[in-house]
């Protein structure tokens, strides 16, 4: 029987960690349960001890992803839960991702609804980017930043060295296992209001957001972001030299730079192919 690790990663969270993890543990009775407590400032440590769970302690706040990263080396399951310690995920559906997980998948995901998103803002972001997913790698993505996942500990541990220290790690695990071929499924959940106040800051974190497109581009196949865009630059070039030639009746300086430009953003998206396929052939030949 497989052994299961859940793992929280929590920066100030005791009040949430207080009314969760008793729950959690009377979900999972022997799982094994790792808060990843990133630099708090409050009482997680006390509220770990209490509930007799693990508990990691940074010296000083690394990012959530850096977080994930040290919970999952320290992990002993061959299966991994990650979840959010801000009580948005209910520990019952825990059993409805691993029962999902023996259904041949190496990576579960809780979807989440339009109800359950973090304000308006937050759910057209997130409809963008799992579009954006969808469209790069050709199966339906129902929620690409959800932290809700269960996963085979040896596949996701293959991925650490992509993951960054902040907050995109849900966006690179699950194209990177989308690359690999790695099967994956979505779960519906429904994510309760979080408990306190959220980490993420819309003027600080927007520009991340942002980089989480070209994130999926590059994780997954960059040719299919560089090809159009070299496209768009080929056809600007194109119609400006047919304005100027039936008006002036010569080939203007914008126009080779517009037919330049596509030709270096091509050449970069070529290179950027090659280096993403041996980024993964290197790591599973390990």
């Amino acid at each position: 029987m497989s052994r299961l690790s859940i793992i929280l990663p929590a920066k100030n969270e005791a009040s949430a960690l207080a009314g969760l993890l008793p729950r959690l543990k009377a979900a999972q009775p022997v799982a094994e349960i790792i808060v990843v407590d990133d630099g708090s400032t409050d009482d997680t440590r006390t509220v770990c001890a209490q509930s007799g769970v693990q508990c990691i302690s940074s010296p000083y706040s690394m990012g959530n992803g850096a977080a994930i990263k040290r919970g999952a080396r320290a992990a002993a399951g061959d299966i991994l839960v990650f979840m959010d310690g801000d009580g948005q995920h209910d520990p019952a559906d825990v059993a409805r991702l691993l029962e999902r997980l023996e259904q041949g998948y190496d990576m579960v995901v809780g979807a989440r609804d339009w109800g359950s998103q973090a304000g308006v803002g937050r759910g057209l972001a997130n409809t963008l980017y799992n579009w954006l997913a969808t469209r790069m790698t050709g199966h339906p993505v129902a929620d690409l930043t959800s932290g809700f996942r269960a996963v085979r500990a040896d596949k996701f541990r293959e991925f650490l060295h992509l993951l960054p220290n902040g907050f995109s790690y849900p966006t690179t695990s699950t194209m990177a296992f989308f690359r690999s071929a790695y099967p994956l499924a979505y779960l519906p959940i429904k994510a309760a209001q979080r408990v306190g106040k959220s980490h993420i800051r819309p003027l600080r974190d927007g520009i991340r957001f942002l980089l989480i497109i070209f994130k999926i581009a590059t994780l997954y196949s960059p040719l299919k972001l560089f090809v159009p865009a070299s496209a768009c630059f080929f056809m600007l070039g194109l119609l400006n030299y047919a304005w100027t030639f039936l008006h002036e009746g010569r080939l203007t300086n914008m126009s080779t730079l517009m037919w330049s430009a596509s030709v270096i953003v091509f050449l970069i998206g070529l290179v950027s192919e090659q280096i993403t396929a041996l980024t993964y052939t290197r790591q599973r030949d390990r």
